[in-house]
């Protein structure tokens, strides 16, 4: 297992989170919902964008996060990056973050699958840290904070051998393999099966640096080539595209990793989707909607929440209405009962049902980790967070 696996999972899942929030903060904002109007303005967006994205880049939160160390595990991932959600005036329920989590490892899996070489997971990542820029770019202070984190992931990254990337996707292959589930605009592209699982063209440009399949060549004993065949690929392979800036800044030339609910950036990759897959240009904000369904309209209602004297928050809840959040942690309690979890329905009390899920928690982790006495991993960044 890859020991700097760590900082480019939180990097990328923090990007597609912010991609998440973003784009429904600004539908929300041009709701044509007079119920929705007023609740809050454009400067609340950018201060959730500038607080997230402050937090997440801090220094002593990125130099524990860089050193060597094994990765965390669902469960406490899913804790650093609900702490980090809530960095901000902003706040989600449990059941909302659930999923907001679940499409945020899907997004990443999926451009991790469709990754050319193991080397490039890191372009995807300065795909995530160019966008994250951009959020914020009308804050020096916080954009700074993100330059000296890529500089420091520049360093860190740069020496490592093609060996080591291959252990860090593997690892990172390892780490989702157990994760399926269905989103809705993977599955209208026809590039995720009903059961969950993606589906991988044979087509496509190849990687950097290699040949296009489907050539034999044979020499003789003295390194001269004395004949040449060919043999059916299966499937229709084009020359490598140039490779991508790994520097601060230029173009990363592949598209993973950018944000696939701007209408700007449609998702769209240099390898090939599935068979008979079309995207044009009018569609993607009708499936940035349909990704979000999966969310059952995520955040679709906002309340304004009241906060003590001067400040004035809001909370976001990822589902229309109450019943919906009802059945989304229904339907999450069944789905732990696929894996031995006992589901105690105990939803009456708000409170109750937090220790309980707290205690269920315990028993998950120490199942997990039953040889690690010195305590669960992620303390350390989660005491880190409270204090920024």
């Amino acid at each position: 297992m890859s020991m700097r696996t760590l900082p480019l999972v939180f990097i990328n899942l923090g990007g597609e989170m912010l991609y998440i929030l973003d784009q429904r903060l600004r539908a929300q904002n041009t709701s044509e919902d007079n119920s929705e109007k007023g609740v809050w303005s454009e400067n609340d967006r950018k201060r959730v964008m500038n607080d997230i994205v402050g937090t997440m880049f801090s220094k002593p939160f990125m130099d524990e996060l860089l050193k060597p160390q094994q990765l965390y595990s669902h469960r406490t991932l899913k804790t650093v990056l609900t702490r980090l959600a809530h960095a901000s005036i902003m706040r989600l329920n449990p059941a909302s973050m659930e999923r907001l989590y679940e499409l945020m490892v899907m997004a990443f899996k999926y451009q991790v699958f469709l990754c050319p070489r193991p080397k490039d997971v890191l372009l995807i990542s300065y795909n995530h840290i160019d966008t994250i820029r951009e959020f914020v770019k009308d804050t020096p202070v916080v954009v700074n904070q993100v330059d000296e984190t890529h500089r420091k992931i520049i360093e860190v990254y740069s020496t490592l051998s093609e060996g080591e990337f291959q252990l860090l996707r593997q690892t990172l292959l390892i780490f989702f393999q157990d994760m399926h589930v269905r989103v809705s605009l993977f599955l209208k592209n026809q590039v995720q099966n009903p059961n969950g699982r993606f589906a991988l063209s044979t087509s496509g440009p190849v990687p950097h640096g290699i040949d296009v399949p489907g050539l034999i060549r044979t020499f003789d004993g003295k390194g001269r080539e004395v004949r040449r065949s060919e043999f059916p690929t299966g499937g229709s392979y084009s020359s490598p595209i140039r490779e991508g800036c790994f520097e601060l800044h230029g173009d990363r030339v592949i598209r993973l990793g950018m944000n696939m609910y701007n209408v700007n950036h449609p998702e769209e990759t240099h390898t090939s989707k599935a068979p008979s897959v079309k995207v044009t240009d009018d569609t993607p904000n009708l499936l940035a909607k349909e990704e979000l369904n999966l969310l059952a309209r995520l955040m679709g209602g906002m309340k304004a929440e009241n906060k003590p004297k001067a400040e004035t928050g809001f909370r976001i809840n990822l589902f229309t209405t109450d019943q919906e959040e009802e059945e989304a942690g229904a339907s999450c309690g069944a789905e732990e009962s696929l894996f031995g979890v006992i589901n105690i329905q105990a939803m009456q009390d708000e409170q109750a049902a937090t220790e309980l899920a707290r205690i269920a928690g315990q028993f998950s982790e120490q199942q997990e980790q039953p040889e690690n006495p010195s305590g669960n991993k992620g303390d350390d960044l989660l005491a880190m967070m409270d204090d920024l």
